[in-house]
């Protein structure tokens, strides 16, 4: 957030938010770090408090991340690598928190009856 409210975009293209809404990378700063960080916050201090509704909110962030991805390359018609690392992080961390909250079945290769 603080890279491209206050940095200006850290060096990334101007030219990357042509056809957008946007003029400057400000307010894509301020959502991204409300949004997608505020959600990230929230699921840690409740993991750390002890709250059972944080895996949800894990599970929750995970997804908050992934959206925000695939709306920023459908957005910007623009692709990098550190896209598909963020994305892949929001991935894993949704299916780590599905697996914390009881995803995984026990037996693993059992049948119903």
């Amino acid at each position: 957030m603080a890279g491209l409210t206050i940095g200006g975009g850290v060096g990334i293209p101007l030219q990357w938010l042509d056809g957008t809404v946007f003029d400057s990378y400000f307010w894509p700063g301020i959502i991204l770090g409300f949004v997608v960080g505020g959600v990230q916050a929230i699921a840690l201090a409740a993991h750390y408090r002890g709250y059972r509704l944080a895996w949800g909110l894990h599970a929750m962030a995970g997804l908050t991340m992934m959206i925000w991805i695939f709306a920023e390359i459908a957005i910007m018609l623009v692709w990098s690598p550190l896209q598909g690392i963020y994305f892949f992080t929001g991935l894993v961390q949704t299916c780590l928190s599905v697996l914390a909250l009881g995803g995984w079945p026990r037996p693993l290769l059992g049948r119903y009856e």
